[in-house]
């Protein structure tokens, strides 16, 4: 992405009446939680794509951010924000892998009290990293790394959110959950639908799994051990 003026409030197609129009859809599309719903209307989505997509930002839809990464679906955001604030409270602690251009970490600053977040690509992460800053998210906070990996110095997490689809999930990403901590990731091959789970660590040496709908990510590089 370049630099540009950091319009938070938008015009036109980045009005806060699309936004609101984006945000009605969510909720016809079953999406409750209105804390959620109240983050993803004010967050300035228009400002994480390249400026050429602006007035598509608000549209229901994927769109590419450059190096064959995308920002997600707004849809796909809300539910998996969703998933990841079920139960009683927020949990303090989240890794984000996969940071791209930064919209889901900007979603879940203001719900939660620390975010982590890897990104593999270093341009990605230079932009996006200096983004974040500007908009004044100052409880993310960014690193270059293989997202497979996890960022075993800040684990334990109560919760962990992939933004990239393995084929199998990393026995790291499992390892660096606390006990009663929860993975949110989209698991299968490319080129078919794959699947969004919730992977809770039970015990220090089990884990129970649910299933929820079909999904469609970019690929999560696994690093070569």
């Amino acid at each position: 992405m370049q630099p540009r003026k950091l319009d938070i409030q938008g015009i036109g197609m980045t009005s806060q009446r699309t936004r609101n129009r984006l945000i009605a859809r969510l909720r016809e599309q079953g999406i409750k939680d209105e804390a959620v719903l109240q983050v993803m209307r004010t967050t300035p989505r228009h400002l994480f794509v390249d400026e050429a997509l602006g007035s598509r930002a608000y549209e229901d839809t994927a769109l590419p951010i450059g190096h064959g990464q995308t920002i997600s679906q707004p849809y796909i955001v809300a539910k998996m924000t969703e998933l990841l604030l079920a139960g009683d409270k927020p949990p303090p602690k989240v890794l984000e892998v996969g940071t791209g251009s930064g919209y889901q970490a900007a979603v879940l600053s203001p719900l939660l009290a620390t975010v982590f977040t890897v990104e593999r690509i270093e341009p990605l992460y230079l932009a996006t990293k200096a983004l974040l800053h500007a908009l004044g998210y100052r409880n993310v906070y960014p690193s270059l790394s293989d997202g497979s990996w996890g960022l075993a110095r800040e684990a334990p997490f109560e919760a962990i959110i992939a933004t990239a689809a393995p084929e199998t999930v990393p026995p790291e990403l499992l390892e660096q959950l606390a006990v009663g901590g929860k993975l949110i990731i989209p698991v299968g091959k490319q080129g078919v639908l794959q699947t969004l789970q919730v992977i809770t660590r039970e015990t220090s040496e089990s884990y129970t799994t649910v299933t929820h709908e079909a999904v469609q990510f970019v690929p999560m590089i696994q690093a070569k051990t």
